[in-house]
């Protein structure tokens, strides 16, 4: 739902009109007050010097006669103008000292930082009325006070969610297509906390207000002959105890206008609430794929001829080591998986490889080669490598529409003009089979099913002309049969594209169903390659072993309990010597528990690092090496 279309459905709710009433009021008060009453509320009448609240003044009178109900609707413009001016200047100094620790340096971000923390934890009120002493006494000096009062605790809520938007995939991903601070900020992280920082901002005002007129009644405040509801309280101080009445107008004006502000408050984050997407039609299911016949070469041969070449990668982070010395290579065209326990660094090797491996994780590598160009010291050469997320969901901007988020692409590395990249982006998105491409490139990406929103990832990732793309996870969140047509999608798309791929998964079954080869993973080191014709009988790891059996299929005894592999893996920075499996291994030998297996060639296609495999390949192993 667009977001004018919920404001006005949240308008037509109790809350929304009774808060909508309340503007009005105010609005009208603020605007025609003055007009029809100013000379009411100015008139000085000696015969009427402080009479009490009646039929004819609903207050009573002040010290000169003039009628307080009067002067309680007239002050009503000037006590707005400077709680929205006050509001205004906190806001906007608040953003400011947010956002400015994602555009400077870390040293300067830290500084800025560290500013805010301090005067955020200053009292606020006293805080307030050190400025209005240092600024002096007067109406804007007092709003000036106000609004510089409110920034810290602004900036503090804005630096927060700025720093969670910033941490996202795909301001990640506009980083990585070169866009710069500036409008990474502008365009991917204030849309996205706008929703936030303005209920925080209409509850803000509250305080602001109640602030104000605080100054005006201790006299720093708005100064004679101009007056607000605190200087107006402040005028009466000393009839309170004979006529009460005559604070309840000025006193009961703030009130009502503060719970207003709060109301508003309510409203934004009511309409800012989302709703759930209504469910999408998904194409008739299809069948399961067969397996993709076995890469015809080596992997040495493949290191060769390699379209992207990795060996000896390792991924730190401080404390300990995510992935230990791996190796890989994928030819052009070829379907390589990944596959392993969540921890084993299936993610990471991918990431390391996109160079996107999140701080402070620090990547080196012997050798980092895609096409032709060094990844440790080179990016990707524009769209040449394709990235598709697990969780699509972070990966696109809620706040702006897929088709806008897809011709981005396009604009910033193929140069299109914006036409042209909106009509590329709608024809990638019908290339991925989504309905009514034309009228789906408007939607965000809340109004998409889950299903949908990965056909949307994967279309993103052709918009240029990918010679590879890496999909970690892209089925894990889905169902058999939407997980069964993204798995058909992604192998249309190597067929049309000719583009390699590389696929991360838990699940070694579907990973079989779309790759040529596979590589396991355990506690962040490969343990075994093997061509995917080979995972029927040729396993060799026990590891590998142990997965293949976890899987069921239609043979399986469903009386009985379920395969699972016993133990747990390592914890990040658990570093035991030997077989990092030999703890959760049956066949498991002293030598396993002392000393680490290396990953050896013991057939074409085929590497495993155990001390005692559960199958040798009949092959020549001299030969194969």
């Amino acid at each position: 739902m667009p977001q004018t279309h919920r404001y006005l459905r949240v308008l037509r709710t109790p809350l929304g009109a009774t808060t909508a009433i309340a503007v009005l009021l105010l609005a009208l008060t603020a605007v025609f007050g003055p007009m029809l009453l100013g000379d009411t509320a100015d008139r000085v009448d000696t015969d009427a010097i402080g009479q009490h609240s009646g039929a004819e003044h609903w207050f009573g009178t002040d010290a000169l006669g003039r009628d307080i109900a009067s002067r309680v609707v007239v002050a009503t413009r000037l006590t707005l103008e400077l709680t929205l001016l006050a509001t205004l200047i906190g806001a906007t100094s608040g953003l400011l000292l947010g956002v400015l620790p994602t555009v400077l340096g870390k040293r300067a971000g830290r500084l800025v930082t560290g500013t805010v923390n301090l005067l955020v934890a200053f009292p606020g009120v006293l805080f307030v009325l050190f400025l209005a002493v240092i600024f002096g006494v007067g109406t804007y000096s007092a709003a000036f006070a106000i609004g510089l009062g409110i920034a810290p605790s602004t900036a503090r809520l804005v630096q927060n969610l700025t720093a969670s938007v910033a941490g996202t995939d795909y301001v990640a991903a506009a980083r990585i297509l070169g866009v710069g601070r500036t409008r990474i900020i502008l365009r991917h992280v204030l849309p996205n906390i706008a929703e936030p920082v303005s209920l925080f901002v209409a509850q803000t005002a509250a305080s602001a207000l109640v602030a104000f007129a605080g100054l005006s009644f201790l006299g720093l405040g708005v100064q004679p002959p101009d007056y607000d509801w605190g200087r107006l309280l402040n005028e009466q101080l000393d009839r309170v105890m004979v006529d009460p009445m005559s604070a309840v107008g000025p006193g009961a004006a703030i009130v009502l206008t503060g719970i207003t502000f709060g109301l508003i408050g309510e409203l934004v984050a009511k309409a800012g609430g989302r709703t759930a997407p209504r469910a999408e039609v998904e194409p008739k299911p299809v069948a399961p794929l067969a397996a993709d016949s076995p890469a015809g070469e080596s992997a040495d041969e493949a290191a060769d001829n390699g379209l992207l070449h990795v060996e000896r990668l390792r991924v730190r982070f401080p404390g300990y080591t995510a992935v230990r010395d791996v190796s890989l290579t994928i030819a052009d065209g070829e379907a390589v998986g990944i596959v392993g326990e969540s921890g084993s660094g299936k993610s990471l090797t991918a990431l390391a490889t996109a160079g996107l491996v999140p701080h402070p994780g620090r990547v080196s590598a012997h050798t980092l080669r895609f096409a032709d160009r060094d990844l440790r010291t080179q990016a990707p050469q524009g769209t040449s490598l394709a990235m598709v997320f697990q969780d699509p969901m972070s990966s696109l901007n809620p706040a702006l529409a897929v088709g806008r988020q897809l011709a981005e692409v396009a604009e910033v590395h193929h140069r299109a003009s914006r036409s042209a990249a909106a009509a590329r982006a709608v024809e990638r998105l019908a290339a991925v089979h989504i309905p009514d491409p034309e009228q789906r490139a408007g939607k965000r990406p809340h109004e998409f099913s889950g299903g949908m929103r990965q056909r949307v990832m994967i279309a993103m990732g052709l918009m240029g002309e990918p010679r590879l793309i890496i999909a970690d996870e892209p089925t894990t969140a889905l169902d058999v049969t939407v997980q069964s047509q993204v798995l058909r999608l992604l192998r249309d798309v190597r067929a049309e594209s000719g583009a390699a791929l590389l696929f991360i998964s838990h699940d070694i079954a579907v990973v079989s169903q779309v790759c040529d080869r596979v590589v396991v993973m355990y506690a962040g080191r490969v343990v075994e390659e093997l061509p995917v014709a080979d995972l029927g009988a040729g396993v060799a790891h026990p590891y590998t072993v142990a997965l293949m059996g976890a899987v069921p299929d239609m043979t399986t005894d469903r009386d009985a309990p379920l395969a699972t592999i016993p133990g747990r893996p390592p914890e990040p920075g658990e570093d035991r010597p030997g077989c990092p499996f030999a703890p959760r291994c049956a066949r498991a030998t002293d030598r396993c528990r002392t000393e680490e297996p290396v990953l050896e060639l013991i057939a074409p296609g085929r590497r495993v690092a155990c001390w005692d495999p559960v199958t040798a390949p009949a092959h020549d192993l001299e030969e194969a090496r």
